[in-house]
């Protein structure tokens, strides 16, 4: 059943089964690729992240800096793109990157796109070790710029909209422009490809806030605190581990961003109502 990509997508052949009508039709229908990006550290492989195809490089370098283990892309001494689904990252020689894998994030070295838990143990007992820093923050936006961000993700979610099958992020400024926008097969990704967007342009997160279509999980807070966005909101719900970190890092957090209304699960005063 080989298919063309295209976009993140591909045509496939699907029976589709129509009980009320007691039919079999037979269809060409688009559903969203997936493909293993090999993340080489050094000399070393350091990751295999199953992802939607594009945006790999900022994918790999979001990835490092939101897990902890490069604190900026000015640590980053070079980026090769060895071949098709391999990158290697290399790191300038001063960096200790077994001090640094020790202290990032306990996940496996394989991240699958099914978003299942990537840690060996559970997020609110590693919180402790990761130590996630305090974002110390004045900025405020306004709820409505809030819900024009969400609205704005699903009408950029092309890929999405043809597939059902992705999830979007995006940053964006206090006033509400859009800064970086992605999807990806995995929502983990999705952010890290925005955070990779940002980072390689040398543009700081101090005064953006994240917008995403997935779960509000500890580790996707985690990755927001790691390069000290201040906000973050979803249309989806909240964890208590996300809850939790983003009491830790000083984040505002919101989930249900959906209509009129928002959920603010920490932090509420960055919020303006009216």
């Amino acid at each position: 059943m080989k298919a063309t990509e295209k976009n993140g997508t591909k045509k496939v052949e699907v029976h589709s089964l129509r009980t009320d009508l007691g039919r079999v039709d037979s269809l060409r229908d688009l559903v969203a690729v997936e493909n293993p990006l090999h993340v080489m550290l050094n000399k070393t492989h350091y990751v295999t992240i199953f992802c939607t195809p594009g945006l790999e490089t900022e994918l790999a370098v979001g990835h490092l800096i939101s897990e902890g283990v490069a604190k900026s892309p000015d640590e980053v001494r070079e980026i090769k793109r060895l071949e098709e689904g391999k990158i290697q990252i290399v790191l300038k020689p001063e960096i200790d990157l077994q001090k640094r894998l020790s202290t990032s994030t306990s996940f496996t070295r394989i991240i699958l796109s099914s978003c299942s838990p990537q840690s060996f143990s559970p997020l609110a007992k590693l919180a402790d070790r990761m130590a996630p820093p305090k974002i110390e923050s004045d900025m405020r936006i306004r709820a409505e710029v809030v819900f024009e961000a969400i609205r704005r993700l699903n009408v950029l979610a092309k890929i999405f909209r043809s597939t059902g099958g992705v999830h979007a992020a995006s940053l964006n400024s206090p006033d509400g422009e859009l800064i970086a926008f992605a999807e990806d097969i995995g929502r983990h990704n999705a952010v890290d490809k925005v955070i990779g967007l940002l980072a390689m342009r040398r543009q700081s997160f101090k005064e953006t806030f994240l917008t995403l279509t997935g779960r509000l999980t500890g580790d996707i807070v985690l990755k927001a605190a790691r390069v000290r966005i201040p906000i973050v909101a979803s249309i989806a719900a909240a964890i208590d581990s996300g809850i939790e970190i983003a009491k830790m890092a000083n984040i505002t957090l919101i989930g249900f961003v959906r209509g009129p209304r928002m959920n603010i699960y920490a932090n509420p005063e960055r919020i303006i109502l009216k």
